[in-house]
């Protein structure tokens, strides 16, 4: 099979049916410059949108195509003819090939050990106990939360008025919080890992087109049959799953884990022996990274971002992007990504990034507290992405030149203060508990508590108080919004449209905590050397970015190859392996994703027999 890349097609092509078959096999006939009757399949291997230029909106496509006969020769002298000519763009497809997972469940190191535990049953939790369970350790995977049935009941009835539940909520259960979120399968790093989470989904029930679309998404009415699937597949492979059950302790001796107490509902305590604890909890486990500091395991503040959502019309995003053909059926709804990087306030020493993260294309906005008297929102958007209102999270970066003291958790503090100011502040507008503070742009940036807007009902689900966002915004966050919002509507017309609404706040669009990790993946106690934890930080750390929320830094050249990562102890064992976003290390379901099967490939190598 021949792959043709960079291939332009219009925007029909994207429809069903036999015509749009037509143009993709004439324009594939044309790129290899034979005959449409020697081309007998098409494979659609990835397409995206180029809407540069507006009276020119088209697809970018690349194909892989199979010619008549399939004899390979054939295929072989085309290539060679088209690569003679210049057409760079046509190579011999590669196959993707499966993903590979040892099998040492029976090895004498893994006999002598306690099966592994992994905290967490969100993106990295999930793939990475499906990862050891195929290797046959029966990972026993521990989730506070409710299974994604009883999460969903528990979800609604908050939605509709009902007491916080602090255990099961948008935060806290199976899935973890992308669950609730546009299910977006993008990311900003180049991972070996990608390849294999985007079709571990696919197994597990998601569409195929995530496979070839530019920017996958599942939606989250979608990605609750996923998860569940995923759970039981972990199970089927011996893995066991504990739903409403908590990790409350970690035991050390010598250095290395021993032991660790999980809590049951009424409550019942159980001391379990440990030895490999995988701790991929989300970035809103406040309660567990409290209990991992007093373990006495290394941890560092770490850069992240708040701020609000903003919402418009979707169809006002759609002839931004679009123009004149943002009402093609083959579109669908549009979507953005934007940033800068403003010039330093006044007693700043440099300038703070300001960018849109979890834009939700035909979305809503969610209510997404986890601890009771403190308003947080997030977004989330069905896989039709078919709602009436466009919205994404409008941010800040902050870091710990902001906290309050030296402590790792001083980001939390943060977080908390503008949860409970935003609480407080729609209460005191006359809302009801749990209802988030809302402001019209145009009110935010003349500083009035204004009223509802004309264009846009807000979809947050308790409803909103309509009142001034500064009375509940940091001064340097809202000082940035400020002069971000104008800026950002040069690049995006619409964006600061003075009817859009802000609600706020948006405080948990990553961890504000790092629990650091040498090259081995486990966690270092804080009696290590400094020097020891610096050595890893160049290879093992996430870096936030303005617009860029997180890139990870290259891993090892075997795991850039997508080989299996080496495990060097150049670090002590301690057998706590960080995992994931709210470990500090993940961005997003498909960074976090990978993550899990990276850190559980360390895992399972560390157990191979030599």
């Amino acid at each position: 099979m021949l792959e043709i890349s960079n291939l332009a097609l219009p925007l029909d092509a994207g429809l069903e049916g036999k015509q749009a078959e037509k143009l993709v096999r004439r324009a594939a006939a044309r790129a290899l410059n034979i005959p449409s009757n020697d081309i007998t399949e098409i494979r659609l291997l990835k397409r995206s949108v180029d809407a540069r230029k507006k009276h020119d909106v088209h697809f970018v496509a690349t194909l892989g195509v199979e010619l008549a006969g399939g004899a390979q020769a054939e295929a072989a002298a085309i290539e060679a003819v088209a690569l003679r000519k210049g057409a760079a763009n046509v190579k011999a497809h590669r196959p993707y090939e499966p993903l590979q997972v040892p099998q040492v469940g029976d090895s004498p190191q893994a006999q002598n050990e306690p099966r592994p535990i992994v905290v967490g049953t969100g993106p990295a939790g999930l793939f990475c106990a499906l990862y050891l369970a195929r290797a046959g350790l029966r990972p026993l995977v521990v989730e506070r939360g409710a299974a994604v049935d009883e999460r969903m009941a528990a979800v609604d009835a908050f939605n509709a008025g009902e007491p916080l539940d602090p255990h099961t909520n948008i935060q806290y259960g199976e899935g973890g919080a992308g669950t609730f979120s546009d299910g977006k399968l993008t990311t900003n790093i180049k991972s070996p890992w990608a390849q294999h989470v985007l079709h571990l989904f696919v197994e597990a029930g998601a569409p195929e087109e995530i496979l070839w679309q530019a920017k996958p998404h599942i939606g989250t009415d979608l990605l609750v049959d996923v998860v569940r699937n995923i759970r039981k597949q972990i199970e089927q492979a011996g893995g066991e799953v504990r739903f409403n059950t908590q990790l409350a302790a970690l035991h050390f001796e010598n250095g290395h884990l021993t032991q660790a107490e999980i809590t049951q509902p009424e409550p019942v305590t159980e001391l379990i022996p440990a030895s490999r604890v995988v701790l991929a909890c989300g970035h809103s486990a406040r309660d567990t990274f409290e209990l991992v500091r007093d373990a006495g395991v290394h941890m560092e503040q770490k850069p992240f971002s708040v701020g609000v959502r903003i919402e418009h019309p979707q169809q006002l995003i759609n002839r931004s992007q679009y123009g004149k053909a943002a009402d093609h059926p083959a579109l669908g709804a549009a979507d953005y990504k934007l940033s800068m990087h403003l010039r330093p306030q006044k007693g700043e020493e440099q300038g703070r990034g300001v960018y849109t993260f979890c834009m939700c294309p035909g979305g809503e906005v969610v209510c997404a507290a986890s601890e009771p008297e403190g308003v947080v929102v997030n977004g989330m958007s069905r896989f039709a992405r078919d709602g009436q209102n466009a919205n994404s999270a409008l941010l800040v970066g902050v870091g710990p030149e902001d906290f309050d003291g030296e402590d790792p958790l001083a980001g939390i503090k943060l977080q908390r203060e503008m949860e409970q100011a935003a609480y407080r502040t729609a209460i005191a507008a006359g809302g009801e508990p749990y209802q988030a503070p809302a402001q019209t742009v145009g009110d935010f940036l003349a500083h009035q508590a204004g009223g509802p807007s004309k264009q846009v009902k807000p979809t947050y689900a308790r409803g909103v108080a309509w009142c001034d966002l500064h009375e509940c915004l940091p001064p340097f966050v809202a000082r940035a919004m400020e002069q971000a919002l104008p800026q950002l509507d040069r690049r995006l017309h619409g964006f600061a449209d003075p009817q859009a609404v802000l609600t706020g706040v948006e405080t948990r669009s990553s961890s504000p905590v790092r629990i650091v990790r040498g090259k081995n993946m486990q966690a270092q106690l804080a009696a290590t050397s400094a020097s020891d934890c610096a050595q890893v930080d160049a290879e093992a750390r996430v870096q936030a970015r303005p617009g860029n929320q997180v890139q990870a830094v290259p891993e090892s050249s075997a795991v850039a190859e997508g080989q299996p990562a080496n495990v060097v102890a150049l670090e002590p064992e301690t057998g706590l392996y960080p995992c994931g976003e709210g470990a500090g290390y993940a961005g997003g379901i498909m960074s976090a994703a990978c993550d899990g099967l990276r850190v559980a490939s360390a895992l399972v190598e560390s157990l191979r027999p030599e």
